[in-house]
């Protein structure tokens, strides 16, 4: 009943609080602070998780209270109604994808309250973002996506009173220095979170430097954000949780035995005046919030409406504090008004360790397959964003389907989903959320190719299991095949393409009908062997495409290719070699290993050597493992090999090594059996039962690829185990690697060190020197560099002078005790996870540039998508529909985004992805683009697409090194004229120049 007589209170608060008022949003609306005393800003939120220990639905809708007690409807219900009641009152939400989903229920006069509260500053969003994103594990394609998503639905909702001026990071586990320089990007003027290292919390509460000016960018100017550290995590201070979910003293106020308001004021005091003696300035933020709270808002408002009231009467007796509600923007404006300097910070808050025995660096690898899954989703969205731009799908299912995949790959870069620390259950969900979005995503597709190619009633069907060489739609033939071939990236790009067929023989022709050389490649034995795969193709055609945007290839089944039109490699042995730790083929597979183009090699020889015209590889006949490579006139002692770190008390957040257990590597013979082909090399290597790998080379590829097999991880009751992959070379790197940020600029990492405070290393020492990979890791001497490549987030170091270490796949057997409540022991097909992935290896001189591993990276992260039709669906009359050109532009310069926007509009971002060292400044004209797209008029806005960039204006903060404050509040705004052009105009003003690492967004208004 008490619920209803909240809701009753509501709609009689929506009768009298509807009229217009004459406020204003944003910072004019910021509550008054009085400047000789300490002003407590009192911030009202409720960190509402999309998906943990619950399902999104579970969250919103407060279902399976056994496991938690959260309804994420009812706190937006409650907290609206009490809104209402009283004008000083302040909420901030954060995620909108909860709010979006309740926003759809409501009725209009409520939606008018609503917008009421948001135009007067008294709802305010912070964030923005469709999910408050984890920082480690996601690309940064992925996280601008999310915000334009997010920042895009309050602008249409509420229109600029909505739109958030800080980052609110609070509960991710670490924080990148890509995130903040997205921030900065995107018009915000600052950040928040609330986890740090405690070390270095510790060093910064001791040096007055909680907060801070975060240069985000080594190649970017006027890059950096004001970035602030919570005082205690984003709770209420202890004791003054008034929250249901709490046990905390109300504050009781009348004529009663119980009265506390003076112990209770006096309490409160006693903790802010500690509080304000870490903090430079007289303004301090006291979140008031938890988990989930403000179920029942009432109770949470009525005792901070009492807090405030008792303790702002005590300034009449001399107290020097000042208690009101208020936002984190408005707490930065009072701090930015105050007109201090700060200290500076350059790299980033990784990893993050809770205590010594706690390094959050295991979420870095927690569910690979759901990692690589995310990928996938990524992959398909660029994918359909594209395509329905070119074909200008405007169907309502079209749209619908769009933003769902849109909407779902916006909760999948949650920190509780891509990281992997949510319960089995919640993966699951997450899972069929994102098939789900999957499959309308490639419906979207097939509409657009339907469109755009001669093939008018083509399947297009996409087969999302190819990296066991599975598809459904050749299982049976791949005789009259289509290929339809997808490049995400603006220029053209050569790659090969790899399909699932029976053992027979092929011929592959292109549009015009020439022929294609290609081959036929066995399949690893062991993904033969995987009990859920179906059988029917054993084998996988090879050849190399090229393809502009859109291109397709014929597969059609021969008698015999004849030796004029494609030349076969020389014959080799006819042999399977077995393996001696009883490992044998099982009889099923040995037909693939006994097929023309095997060689297998016997112990007498030392080495075997693999070789395109381009890389050089040399296998240990005596160890079974690589042993050199040659690549880019550059050759180097390069050991790859498989180690396992046995733990305990790892957990889906945290990695925990064993105390004086070193990593065991893999020691025993590796068996391996050599496919040398004319196209592609290939290497099938069997390190134990459970871990398997093939190593590739593709002629004319300059990079060598690993694809790892590896599961299911055996446990005992007290033994978890994590498997790493290592390559160890002779390059004296003197600890110092390099790893990526979020798949964009590079940071450089020294081995035991941080850029702020002494890292506690003494009981994890490993563990203590992982970083997140979400692209590329590396390191060099004055001679040689090695670079590694992924194809999902992993967790990686290097432990050792010259070794680089990744870290592939965990199986756990205890909770590491920080809220999940669940080992993490994947289970799929009624069998513990098996995971399989691919690492890229570049070799290359120290004197030459790190653009090939920029190039790999866009190649590997977007690369052709498949789409399979029959030959029948071929309409000759047909044409294909003409494309926009993007290869006009320099090779530097990175198609980001390309998707419809609004009923008319498309937004178009662009990227130059070479840094200052690797790259300069270019230039170019967009004119044909806006042609191409039908474009009537363009305008330049902020990151995340939503705000004209000629209306960005962000605060600047003074940093300690100036030597003296400033005299008047600063403002960073756009350092270039902002691009805004009608067609009529002339081409000039259709200029587009990019600095290293710059990005520019764009909106296309057609006709």
């Amino acid at each position: 009943m008490k619920y209803f007589g909240c809701i009753l209170t509501f709609f009689l608060l929506l009768a009298i609080d509807t009229k217009p008022t004459g406020a204003v949003c944003g910072y004019e609306s910021c509550p008054e602070t009085k400047p000789n005393l300490v002003n407590i800003h009192l911030v009202p939120h409720s960190h509402d998780d999309v998906g943990w220990l619950k399902t999104v639905d579970q969250y919103y809708y407060g279902h399976k209270s056994n496991i938690q007690h959260a309804g994420v409807q009812y706190i937006i219900d409650t907290v609206v109604s009490e809104l209402l009641k009283d004008p000083k009152r302040r909420f901030i939400q954060v995620e909108t994808a909860f709010f979006a989903k309740w926003w759809q229920e409501q009725s209009e006069a409520v939606r008018q309250s609503v917008k009421k509260l948001v135009n007067e500053g008294r709802l305010v969003f912070a964030g923005g973002a469709w999910s408050m994103n984890d920082e480690a594990a996601v690309n940064y394609q992925s996280v601008i996506d999310q915000f334009s998503l997010g920042l895009k639905w309050l602008d249409e909702t509420f229109g600029a009173c909505a739109r958030p001026r800080i980052g609110w990071q609070i509960d991710p586990f670490g924080h990148s220095r890509e995130q903040a320089s997205i921030f900065a990007q995107m018009g915000y003027d600052g950040e928040f979170f609330a986890r740090m290292d405690h070390r270095d919390k510790n060093n910064r509460l001791d040096n007055l430097a909680m907060e801070m000016i975060w240069d985000a960018s080594e190649s970017l100017t006027n890059d950096e954000l004001f970035t602030g550290l919570l005082y205690r995590h984003y709770s209420a201070p202890p004791g003054y949780c008034f929250d249901v979910h709490c046990g905390d003293d109300p504050i009781i106020d009348a004529k009663s035995y119980d009265n506390n308001v003076k112990s209770r004021v006096d309490d409160f005091l006693s903790y802010v005046s500690n509080v304000a003696k870490y903090y430079r300035s007289n303004h301090i933020m006291i979140p008031m919030g938890d988990d989930f709270q403000y179920e029942d808002a009432q109770v949470n408002f009525k005792n901070m409406d009492k807090l405030i009231k008792y303790v702002n009467e005590r300034q009449a007796d001399g107290s020097t504090y000042n208690l009101f509600y208020s936002t984190p923007a408005c707490y930065l404006n009072s701090v930015h008004e105050g007109l201090q300097t700060w200290p500076n910070k350059t790299d980033d808050f990784f990893p993050y360790a809770s205590d010594s025995n706690s390094f959050w660096t295991g979420y870095y690898t927690s569910r690979p397959t759901q990692k690589r899954f995310e990928r996938d989703g990524n992959h398909m969205l660029q994918t359909a964003k594209q395509l329905s731009v070119f074909a200008d799908l405007k169907s309502q299912q079209q749209k619908e389907d769009l933003d769902y995949l849109r909407q779902i790959m916006g909760v999948m870069q949650h920190h509780d989903a891509i990281t992997g620390t949510e319960k089995q259950a919640v993966s699951n969900d997450y899972d069929r959320l994102l098939y789900d979005g999957i499959i309308g995503g490639a419906s979207n597709a097939r509409d657009a190719l339907r469109v755009l190619t001669n093939l008018p009633e083509g399947e297009f069907e996409s087969c999302l299991q190819l990296n066991i060489s599975e598809c459904a739609f050749t299982q049976d033939s791949a005789d009259n095949v289509v290929v339809t071939l997808f490049n995400p990236l603006a220029h053209t790009s050569s790659q090969y393409v790899r399909v699932p067929v029976k053992e027979e023989n092929y011929q592959v022709t292109d549009e015009k009908g020439r022929l294609v050389a290609s081959e036929v490649v066995p399949v690893a034995w062991q993904v033969l062997a995987l009990e859920y795969r179906q059988n029917t193709t054993q084998h996988e055609l090879v050849f190399k495409a090229s393809v502009n945007k859109i291109a397709s290839y014929y597969i059609k089944k021969v008698d015999k290719v004849e030796s004029k039109e494609i030349v076969l490699p020389k014959a080799a042995k006819k042999s399977v070699k077995q393996n001696e730790k009883n490992l044998e083929v099982p009889q099923r597979f040995k037909k693939v290993h006994s097929m023309q183009n095997v060689e297998t090699h016997a112990d007498d020889d030392s080495e075997t050597v693999v070789q395109t015209s381009e890389i050089k590889l040399v296998i240990d006949n005596n160890t079974g493992r690589l042993k050199n490579v040659e690549m880019n006139g550059v050759s180097e002692a390069i050991d790859q090999n498989f180690a396992i770190y046995e733990t305990y008390e790892s957990g889906a957040y945290v990695f925990r090594q064993k105390e004086d257990v070193d990593l065991k590597f893999l020691e025993d013979k590796v068996e391996f059996t050599v496919y040398d082909g004319a196209l592609v090399k290939e290497v099938h290597q069997q390190f134990s039962e459970w871990i398997s790998q093939v190593i590739r080379i593709y002629e004319g590829v300059n990079r060598v690829e690993f694809e790892w097999l590896v599961g299911p991880i055996p446990t005992d009751e007290d033994t978890a185990r994590e498997i790493v992959t290592v390559f160890d070379s002779e390059i004296s790197s003197n600890g110092v690697f390099y790893t990526d940020s979020n798949g964009r600029e590079m940071i450089k990492r020294v081995k035991d060190k941080r850029e702020d405070f002494n890292p506690d290393l003494g009981r994890q020492p490993i563990s203590g020197n992982y970083y997140p990979i979400v692209s590329r890791i590396a390191l060099e001497d004055i001679n040689k560099r090695i670079a590694l490549l992924n194809d999902r987030a992993q967790g990686g170091t290097s432990m050792q002078n010259g070794q680089l270490e990744l870290m592939l796949h965990r199986r756990l057997v205890q909770d590491d005790g920080y809220g999940v409540g669940e080992a993490l022991n994947e289970q799929k097909y009624e069998k513990p996870l098996i995971a399989r992935g691919k690492v890229y290896l570049i070799l290359n001189s120290v004197e030459e540039s790190t653009k090939v591993e920029r190039l790999a990276e866009k190649e590997i992260h977007l690369p052709f998508w498949k789409f399979f039709s029959s030959h029948s669906q071929v309409n000759r009359n047909a044409a294909a529909k003409p494309l926009a050109d993007f290869n006009v532009w320099p090779q530097s310069v990175h198609l980001l985004t390309l998707e419809p926007f609004s009923e008319h509009e498309v937004l178009l971002r662009l990227e130059n992805f070479l840094d200052h060292i690797e790259g300069n400044v270019v230039s170019f004209n967009i004119r044909s683009i806006l042609d191409d797209l039908g474009g009537v008029e363009i305008r330049e806005t902020t990151l995340d697409g939503n705000m004209p960039l000629s209306e960005m204006k962000r605060m600047k903060f003074q940093h300690d090194a100036a030597g003296s404050r400033p005299k008047t509040a600063e403002f960073f705004t756009s350092q270039h004229k902002p691009l805004v052009a009608h067609k009529s105009q002339a081409d000039s003003k259709f200029s587009v120049s990019l600095k290293p690492m710059q990005i520019r967004t764009f909106i296309i208004r057609n006709e």
